[in-house]
């Protein structure tokens, strides 16, 4: 049986992985060292793996995150960005560690590391979509070390996002209005910063959350460099319609509300997410996107709340659901929960 149609994401064990043998994989993330599937001995670069080191909230194996599309594939490099190209798709990825970046011409301390590594990290995306002419940037996931750390005088997260306002105007790309969703969430201290995403030749429709301010308008308060992406995603193809929505937290307007209580900002972020579903369905005509049909993955500041928050989706979302969890610092200190999620409407739907 040929695959369906359209983008599909999966959440597997390793043994589902290789037991479906499936031809049109684009691309895939692993988490907390788990490693790549035994089929890839024979062919280690065929498919573009983003290796995240972000702890697996699961007793017991690996989650594998695999995107798929219904046509076969086509692998390539662009310099250190990996690529799978299917159809009117691209996945990528690429991971830089701070210690293999060069230090600024003329041996000046203008930006850290990881300022420099971030430059780099967009430079070589942008680079890469120019030239295998996928110009959309749909969805992108960051994952930077120690997210919340200080040091060269500010604030680690601040200085990914000026860095990546810099790169992205420099390569001629939107900082507002038509940005990617996007997520960016804490790794392990030493890890590298890791990128993947996925990147079109159909420009999708961005949305904003009527409960938020868009992340590009936030006010000086929250850092001098604005994070550049839009809360969600909406892409349109000729077997179905998929939505990406961005990390998501219990933030409203502006502001992170119920700090201390992880149950209250869970829900908080759920309602966040239903607002966003409503704006998805009334932009795509026909499409009836609902909670219970996202695939969720869920960060938790502290592991010992899995408990808690798995209660709160569970009645939210149904026994059903298809969530993974993971431990990761969240760009705002006081904010415990972040999801972000996916869902895929068939047209014949």
């Amino acid at each position: 049986m040929p695959p369906p149609a359209g983008l599909q994401l999966d959440y597997v064990s390793l043994d589902e992985y290789e037991s479906a043998g499936w031809p049109d994989v684009l691309g895939m993330a692993t988490f907390d060292g788990a490693p790549a599937p035994t089929s890839f001995a024979r062919a280690p670069s065929a498919i573009p793996i983003a290796q995240v080191r972000t702890p697996l909230l699961r007793a017991g194996g690996h989650i594998y995150e695999v995107w798929r599309y219904g046509e076969a594939a086509e692998s390539g490099q662009r310099g250190r960005v990996r690529v799978r190209r299917g159809g009117d798709l691209l996945f990528g990825c690429i991971a830089l560690a701070e210690s293999e970046v060069l230090p600024a011409p003329g041996g000046s301390t203008a930006h850290s590391a990881l300022q420099v590594a971030t430059s780099e990290v967009y430079r070589e995306i942008c680079a890469t979509l120019d030239a295998e002419r996928y110009p959309h940037l749909l969805r992108i996931w960051n994952y930077l070390p120690d997210i919340n750390g200080t040091e060269h005088g500010s604030e680690r997260y601040g200085q990914f996002n000026g860095a990546r306002r810099r790169a992205l105007r420099a390569c001629g790309r939107a900082l507002e209005g038509n940005v990617p969703a996007a997520s960016v969430l804490g790794s392990p201290a030493g890890s590298p910063l890791v990128v993947y995403f996925l990147a079109g030749r159909t420009a999708p429709t961005f949305l904003e959350n009527p409960r938020q301010v868009s992340a590009y308008h936030y006010p000086s308060e929250y850092g001098a460099h604005r994070p550049s992406f839009s809360r969600a995603a909406l892409l349109r193809q000729p077997g179905s319609t998929t939505l990406f929505v961005s990390g998501t937290a219990s933030i409203v307007g502006h502001r992170s509300l119920h700090p201390e209580d992880t149950a209250a900002q869970t829900r908080e972020t759920l309602a966040n997410i239903e607002a966003l579903l409503g704006a998805a369905n009334r932009a795509a005509a026909g499409v009836r996107f609902e909670l219970g049909a996202l695939a969720c993955k869920v960060y938790l500041r502290r592991s010992s709340d899995l408990p808690l928050v798995q209660a709160e989706l569970h009645d939210a979302l149904g026994a059903g659901a298809r969530v993974i969890y993971l431990q990761a610092d969240v760009c705002r200190q006081d904010l415990l929960v972040e999801i972000e999620a996916a869902a895929v409407y068939p047209a014949a739907a």
